[in-house]
């Protein structure tokens, strides 16, 4: 059974950083395509960075400059450094894997990042 566990969300004042970890287990993550999603109260999950096997990375135009995604696959794990951080951040960020041999696509449970003053 494939499981995604996000951790390192909380509260942050504008301006301050947070690292989001998600661990995998049940799957071999650099046999997928990684990513993280958010989803704000009242809007769509919207795709904020995503990062291929070979490292290639994409990012939605409102985090880039501010956020990197990476992934260490000897721990089976990907991250979501968050720098800069904005009141417009706020939300709940999802992990997500999707196996490139199965086409199998996964989720984690979500970690809530609340960024105020």
């Amino acid at each position: 059974q494939v499981q995604l566990v996000e951790s390192g969300g909380g509260l942050v004042q504008p301006g301050g950083s947070l690292t989001l970890s998600c661990v995998a287990s049940g799957t071999i993550l650099r046999n997928n395509a990684l990513a993280w999603y958010r989803q704000a109260p009242g809007k769509q999950r919207d795709l904020v960075a995503a990062i291929a096997s070979g490292s290639s990375t994409d990012y939605a135009d409102s985090v880039k400059g501010r956020f990197t995604i990476s992934r260490d696959n000897g721990k089976n794990t990907v991250y979501l450094q968050m720098n800069s951080l904005k009141p417009e951040d706020t939300a709940v960020y999802y992990c997500s894997a999707k196996n490139y041999y199965t086409g199998n696509g996964y989720w984690g449970q979500g970690t809530q990042v609340t960024v105020s003053s």
